[in-house]
């Protein structure tokens, strides 16, 4: 089967404790590399408020995971995000050839800053 590019975004509730939530992540990164996923990035966003009311949680802890695997690991993977209390938000995408791209430009920190020509032409 083919490999496809991935990237999971989940939310945790906030009253979690530091080590229950990297438990948490944890768990969810186990279950990913148990099914032969390669983990390509991986981003704590911590805590932001929410866009609307969850559960009756004005915040919430982010994580977002890119990851390399077969179709029929998403579905195992979901599941253990609604059976854990611990998440109240997650979507995971299918990555195209050009969000990977955008994402390697990302993690170099080339995205959102000015190409050095522009910036020397300006002067």
């Amino acid at each position: 089967m083919e490999l496809r590019n991935y990237e999971t975004v989940f939310i945790l509730t906030p009253v979690l404790s530091e080590q229950q939530t990297k438990d948490a992540v944890e768990k969810f990164k186990k279950i990913l590399t148990d099914n032969n996923a390669e983990i390509i990035n991986e981003e704590a966003w911590g805590i932001r408020k929410l866009a609307y009311p969850i559960q009756n949680k004005q915040t919430g802890y982010y994580y977002i995971v890119e990851f390399k695997a077969e179709g029929t690991l998403v579905a195992k993977l979901e599941l253990e995000y609604k059976r854990d209390e611990k998440v109240i938000r997650f979507l995971t995408t299918v990555l195209d050839k050009h969000a990977v791209a955008y994402n390697e430009r990302k993690q170099k920190g080339l995205v959102g800053k000015k190409p050095v020509a522009a910036e020397a032409k300006a002067e």
